[in-house]
């Protein structure tokens, strides 16, 4: 792995591979992205037509084997199982971060940490109080402090626009962190009674996990079983099930050893994060974001204090902690901000990040489980909040499309064909002597043509 470039400005341009990464990364997110926000349509719509009651019996159908605890609804089974699949890649992304991408550098870490950070307190702040102020309850404290880079990336899609690799690594370094924090948010604030034996089976198939891991062992038939396995140990210990997914992740090696294209971490990112994207999260919006919605459920979201603490914790809550965590930590540490972006696209990002969809609505259904009015109403708090961010976004990054349509077109730019961006090669002298062939062939061409239109001229102006 290179060393990371002591001189590298904040949001400035990424290492080659880093920005190979996040590109491919970001690609089956935005898919899995325009599929989650498909999904939620799909859910509001089937909820809220005279199939509203099919809706419900289909997501409060129960199957599974009892005698193994998990005789569990079709809702449930997404929440916990299926959204397992989302913290697994989670997992890996986190390993990936902390041994190869950005977090890997303390220095260049701090910012993003901060960020992420002060972008789960601040909303978190700003719901208690709300609710403190409102008279209403605190349970939901953590619902507004996930972010969601898939919808928001989608919502990228559907505006048309195209940020800069430095924004999107941003943006998804954050989600990463914000994704950490939420792990351990679950994990400690929404565990039931722990059942100590199920907890130490568990424990003990995660040993088994790492030691075939470090042995050398492949084979998905070895591993999908035991996976398997802790994962329903894990959901019977009264820990949130997708802790095993999270665990699983962390476990696989994401740094390259000599020869290696990939890493088994990342290989193993790049097949089962289109099965997340694509089928786990949307699955799980289905059945998640089904809510009944009226003119009186609406007017609710605006003066009851818990949705209200939500909607503000996603709307300004997000905003100002990562726009302003982000600020301090810049000033603190003296990181100069790329020359071609500024605070403003900052503010946008720390706005799109308010988003909070697939992890929030997770948070809601747990934080009031004993309440399906109030769970429904926070679960519509979280869109509404969702996709007021999301608008104002949409237009802080509009006012300044050109800049980054102009800076995503230098770092796409590969005149010599060598599949690598030109802004990458600058340093290299057969880039420079492949240009100047390049240029050399054109200027033949030019003089050529030059001859063909003076025969020309010159035979025109010729008596007759």
């Amino acid at each position: 792995m290179a060393s990371p470039n002591p001189n590298r400005k904040f949001l400035g341009r990424l290492p080659l591979p880093e920005r190979n990464y996040v590109a491919d990364a970001l690609r089956t997110e935005t898919l899995g992205g325009v599929l989650l926000l498909l999904a939620a349509v799909a859910a509001l719509i089937w909820a809220n037509t005279p199939l509203g009651d099919s809706y419900a019996s289909v997501r409060d159908f129960h199957i599974g084997p009892a005698s193994l605890g998990l005789d569990l609804s079709i809702q449930h089974w997404a929440a916990d199982g299926l959204l397992a699949v989302f913290f697994f890649v989670a997992g890996i992304e986190l390993k990936r971060e902390l041994v190869a991408g950005e977090l890997s550098d303390p220095k260049a870490a701090a910012l993003p940490v901060i960020a992420a950070l002060c972008g789960m307190v601040m909303p978190a702040l700003v719901y208690l109080v709300v609710t403190t102020a409102g008279g209403g309850s605190t349970a939901g404290w953590a619902v507004p402090t996930a972010t969601d880079i898939a919808f928001a990336l989608a919502v990228l899609a559907v505006i048309g626009t195209s940020l800069p690799s430095a924004l999107r690594a941003f943006l998804l370094t954050l989600a990463v962190v914000d994704d950490l924090f939420a792990i351990v948010i679950i994990a400690i604030f929404f565990t039931d009674d722990l059942n100590f034996a199920a907890l130490g089976g568990a424990f003990g198939g995660l040993a088994v996990f790492w030691l075939l891991l470090h042995k050398g062992v492949r084979g998905w038939y070895v591993y999908v079983p035991l996976g398997l396995v802790i994962w329903g140990l894990m959901y019977n210990s009264g820990v949130h099930a997708t802790i095993a997914g999270v665990a699983m992740g962390l476990m696989l090696r994401c740094s390259r050893r000599e020869g290696e294209e990939q890493s088994p971490g990342e290989h193993i990112e790049h097949l089962v994060r289109p099965l997340s994207a694509g089928f786990a999260v949307p699955l799980f919006a289905l059945f998640a974001a089904g809510v009944a919605i009226t003119g009186d459920s609406l007017t609710d979201v605006f003066t009851r204090p818990e949705t209200l603490g939500v909607v503000l914790g996603l709307v300004v809550g997000k905003a100002l902690g990562i726009f302003g965590g982000t600020w301090l930590a810049a000033r603190f540490t003296k990181a100069e901000l790329n020359d071609d972006l500024a605070w403003p696209d900052v503010l946008a990002l720390a706005t799109l990040a308010g988003i909070g969809f697939t992890v929030s609505l997770l948070i809601g259904e747990l934080a009031f489980a004993g309440d399906a009015t109030l769970t429904d109403e926070v679960k519509a708090a979280v869109l509404m909040g969702s996709l007021i961010a999301a608008v104002f976004a949409g237009v802080l990054l509009k006012l300044r499309v050109r800049t980054y349509q102009a800076l995503s077109a230098e770092e796409e730019r590969d005149e010599d064909m060598s599949g690598i961006p030109d802004i990458y090669e600058q340093d290299d002298p057969a880039y420079h002597l492949r240009m100047a062939a390049i240029y050399e062939e054109k200027a033949a061409e030019h003089r050529r043509k030059a001859e063909a239109a003076g025969a020309v001229r010159n035979s025109g102006d010729s008596p007759a």
